[in-house]
């Protein structure tokens, strides 16, 4: 088990997009009153002048000890960085006490879909993935893949992040139809049959349904936003509204008789 998943349950993660620090931090203190069990510090989304170590550690000490997940992707602030550089900036993410560190599935090689099978690009991302390690944080490998793919390209996806020592497999899978969001649903249960590793499946399009539902099927953890932020991503439910639905959720053990 990842020890970024270390309760019992799937946690409720609040997804930080701030500019500033003090945003952050404020953000992430009424997390903790309406129930953040984790927190998503997306550091590309704050402004160029707070990147540095300093305020990565005061944001990061305001999660009080809960679980920290980090990514940094290309856009916003890292717009114009190179892929080297990012990931330079993940072994220091994970140095100042991120515990689950985002590698985008194509780091070193830009795809589409967000994962490579370049050679040179796949062995770059084992040595990074190696570091991050080294550095006592843990790994998510991320795939946006940014339309609808069939059940065995995403597990094919899954598995590629898997053998590459991700401990955390993450898919956004789009979905346009009624077909495709319940399908998506399908695949979900059936990742867990397939991965060795735990799992974040999710729909960028119609299916907000799976965002609610997903850690039921087998998914790893909630993406929450608190409900009124500006930068927060829409899609994402928001935590006291899904921490009710989870919380009143009977669970029921397989019955012995």
């Amino acid at each position: 088990m990842s020890g970024f998943l270390r309760g019992a349950k799937p946690p409720l993660v609040l997804m930080v997009q701030s500019r500033t620090p003090e945003d952050a931090i404020a953000l992430m203190r009424r997390g903790i009153g309406e129930g953040a069990e984790a927190f998503g510090v997306q550091v590309c989304k704050l402004l160029p002048e707070h990147r540095t170590e300093g305020a990565y550690r005061r944001i990061f000490a305001a999660a009080d000890g809960l679980p920290l997940y980090v990514t940094n992707y290309r856009h916003h602030t890292n717009e114009g960085k190179t892929d080297a550089q990012l990931a330079e900036e993940l072994v220091q993410l994970a140095d100042c006490g991120g515990e689950l560190i985002d590698v985008m599935g194509d780091y070193f090689d830009p795809q589409p879909g967000e994962l490579t099978t370049d050679p040179k690009a796949v062995e770059q991302q084992l040595r990074l993935i190696e570091r991050i390690h080294a550095h006592g944080a843990e790994v998510l490998m991320s795939s946006h893949l940014k339309a609808y793919y069939p059940p065995e390209r995403v597990i094919a996806v899954a598995k590629a992040q898997q053998s590459r020592g991700a401990d955390i497999a993450k898919i956004v899978n789009d979905d346009t139809t009624a077909e495709e969001a319940a399908e998506n649903l399908r695949l979900c249960a059936l990742l867990k049959t397939e991965l060795e590793i735990p799992y974040l499946f999710l729909s960028g399009k119609r299916s907000m349904v799976l965002r609610r539902v997903g850690p039921m099927l087998g998914a790893c953890c909630w993406l929450c936003r608190l409900g009124d932020e500006e930068s927060a991503t829409k899609a994402q439910p928001i935590l006291r509204r899904v921490k009710a639905i989870r919380d009143n959720f009977e669970y029921y053990e397989e019955d012995a008789t």
